[in-house]
């Protein structure tokens, strides 16, 4: 009997649909001092330690559920991977389960062409791409995670579903970028990714979910949500820059000055995040960059890529987490809570 309750440990938790907490700008107090917002921001900043100096394309551990870890390259993450252990005995993981399913969400936007419309931005098809997501969200949950936790789906999808962007306005912004940092959260705090899975859970399920948002973006033409035009940090996202200025602390040779440099940036954008999203914006936008962009134009001046970080931390929390147009639409249930810090 012993071994059958370490496969599926009796789940205490109550789960429940989230829902919005956060009506009126003074509510803004009750969120930072909330649970959720603990837990969010010890969140991002365990995987901001865990690939602090590590490139996108480097080796990791990656844990499976109930086994003993297992050492993967990326490379074992294409099809076809032939596992170590039987594929019975070793289910498919979490994170390539996670990749998986937003390589659904990619073949989606295959299969939604943007439609012919007068007015070039917020092409209508993505309304038609998220009906899908919205109609298929619970399910696809579901297969991520284990059979005794399937009262969580639900709770979980929610985040899922915040997190591409809003379909009445059909735009894209932080606050649906924080969605799937809270969705990952959630799979974390129910057991179905680990906390030693820090570098996978950036490299392998972020870094998939930004090219998708990334190919959404482009592809539905989504207009930035609240966005501070050339004062804001980017368009679309903030935590690729906080992670991928980690990864290059105490790099060898690339500094801050640097990832205003094309030829760099083009040399190296494979192994950090932090310049993907540089490339990204320079394929978006044209003229000058200290013109389009010029928060990171300044950023660019900064010593160390240390103060960076840091500085990016805070202004991260300023710009977003303390912002009630991003906060109002967060959802809290029963892993994200409303209810204050229990210290």
């Amino acid at each position: 009997p012993g071994a059958s309750e370490e496969v599926a440990p009796p789940v205490q938790q109550c789960f429940m649909v989230p829902k919005k907490e956060i009506n009126v700008v003074s509510d803004m107090a009750k969120w930072k001092r909330s649970q959720a917002y603990a837990d969010y921001m010890g969140f991002i900043l365990t995987l901001n330690e865990g690939v602090r100096g590590k490139k996108l394309t480097c080796e990791y551990k990656v844990s499976e559920v109930g086994e003993e870890m297992v050492f993967l390259s990326p490379l074992h993450f294409e099809e076809g991977w032939h596992s170590p252990f039987p594929r019975a005995l070793l289910g498919r993981m979490p994170i390539e389960k996670l990749v998986a399913l937003l390589n659904t969400l990619d073949r989606w936007i295959d299969e939604t062409p943007p439609v012919d419309q007068p007015s070039r931005f917020g092409n209508k098809a993505f309304r038609t791409w998220y009906a899908k997501l919205d109609q298929e969200a619970e399910k696809l949950v579901s297969a991520v995670i284990p059979k005794h936790l399937a009262d969580a789906a639900p709770e979980v999808a929610v985040y899922l579903k915040e997190s591409v962007g809003n379909s009445t306005r059909i735009d894209y912004g932080t606050g649906h970028e924080a969605a799937f940092a809270a969705f990952l959260c959630c799979l974390c705090k129910i057991g179905v990714l680990r906390v030693d899975d820090q570098m996978a859970i950036v490299f392998k399920v972020f870094n998939r979910y930004l090219e998708v948002m990334r190919k959404l973006q482009k592809t539905y033409r989504m207009e930035p949500a609240g966005s501070q035009g050339v004062w804001g940090l980017d368009d679309f996202q903030f935590l690729p820059f906080i992670w991928g200025s980690s990864q290059l602390i105490d790099h060898p040779s690339l500094e801050p000055r640097h990832f205003v440099d094309e030829k760099v940036v083009n040399e190296n954008h494979k192994d950090f995040m932090f310049l993907e999203c540089i490339l990204f914006i320079t394929e978006m936008k044209t003229g000058p960059f200290a013109e389009h962009s010029n928060q990171l134009w300044n950023i660019s001046a900064v010593a160390s890529w240390s103060k960076v970080n840091q500085g990016l931390i805070r202004m991260y929390k300023a710009e977003c987490l303390e912002k009630f147009p991003v906060i109002q639409h967060f959802k809290f249930g029963s892993l994200l809570p409303i209810q204050p810090v229990t210290s």
